[in-house]
């Protein structure tokens, strides 16, 4: 039985378990049906079993070892990579100015951080792509147990991942891959490619782009260690069947017919926002749409966007300001961009 179908079915037991709301008890009423579906364990048969089914069926999906469903964010998938392939003392290649959560994890393990950097297109302001030869410079001289990269970066910006992978797997580390802004690309060739075939660790952050709620995410596993035995230790024991259940749906939905309908579309609606825009558009990634002016400063459109407009952007630099998009940008709010975009010099 599948998380979905489990939320569905109703006990007719009387419930002295948590959680103590019972499914009837209503503090903050806007979540009312939240918190019909927000279970405990006992309230069904085996839901344990149903998540694993639920995992499995996503690592075939996915085309993985293993993957795992997370519902703290993409960091707590971060922390549970680290945990899984080192030791207390070992040596792990971090980008110096990476989510603190890349620090944190190192940390938790017991391992040294080795910090490399990433250079900045002054063009635009946002940070280039990984170079493969400066990751293969500390593998060389250090001696380094796992490298975590970030791809894509939160403007779009892909590296070269394969060729990374080469490079750990020649000087024997692990190679984990925080690809939190990348969770659409697995299934639409319009996009980037994945690094979820090619990296040890890949990990995901569904409520970014691809629709999920905050904060729904996946670690997907390619190595022959159970990430499930390290997951467990930073999770809690009373998890949320609704989020849990809420990734199943969401990586089904990706996987239909209907969810890459749904894809084309958008994609379609934010080529014609990048081709109609009168400011120039940078957009590696058609989900992060990088914009720059002429005229303004990058803090200078961004305040025009939100004060004359009533547009908020993502992340905004001196140079230019990025809007990002997902799943469900629809094509009404696209639309007026484009009328927006197409008259901004």
């Amino acid at each position: 039985m599948s998380l979905v179908k489990l939320l569905k079915r109703k006990t007719t037991k009387s419930l002295f378990t948590t959680p103590s709301h019972s499914g009837r008890f209503f503090i903050f009423s806007k979540f009312r049906q939240f918190y019909k579906y927000d279970i405990s364990e006992t309230d069904c048969y085996n839901p344990q079993d149903a998540l694993k089914k639920a995992e499995e069926k996503a690592s075939k999906i996915y085309g993985t070892k293993q993957t795992l469903f997370l519902t703290n964010g993409s960091s707590s998938g971060v922390i549970c990579a680290v945990l899984s392939c080192t030791t207390k003392g070992d040596n792990v290649l971090i980008w110096n100015n990476s989510h603190p959560c890349h620090k944190n994890a190192v940390e938790l393990a017991g391992c040294n951080p080795v910090f490399y950097n990433v250079d900045i297109d002054k063009k635009w302001g946002i940070t280039n792509a990984v170079n493969p030869d400066i990751i293969e410079g500390y593998l060389k001289t250090n001696k380094i147990k796992a490298v975590i990269v970030t791809s894509p970066s939160y403007e779009g910006v892909v590296s070269d991942i394969n060729s990374i992978k080469k490079l750990c797997k020649k000087y024997g580390a692990y190679l984990i891959v925080d690809e939190a802004h990348g969770a659409l690309y697995p299934f639409f060739d319009e996009l980037p490619e994945s690094a979820v075939k090619v990296a040890d660790f890949t990990i995901q952050s569904l409520h970014k782009t691809a629709g999920g709620l905050n904060p729904t995410a996946l670690i997907h596993n390619n190595t022959d260690i159970d990430a499930r035995v390290y997951l467990a230790k930073i999770n809690t024991t009373s998890p949320s069947y609704p989020l849990l259940a809420s990734i199943e749906a969401n990586i089904n939905f990706l996987n239909s017919a209907r969810g890459k309908k749904i894809f084309n579309k958008l994609y379609l609606n934010l080529l014609d926002v990048k081709n109609s825009a009168t400011c120039e558009i940078f957009a590696p990634d058609i989900t992060k749409l990088n914009i720059k002016s002429s005229v303004y400063s990058g803090d200078e459109l961004s305040e025009l966007l939100y004060e004359k407009y009533n547009i908020e952007d993502e992340k905004t630099n001196r140079v230019s300001t990025m809007l990002l998009c997902g799943i469900g940008t629809d094509s009404c709010k696209l639309k007026r961009l484009k009328k927006v975009l197409s008259s901004i010099k």
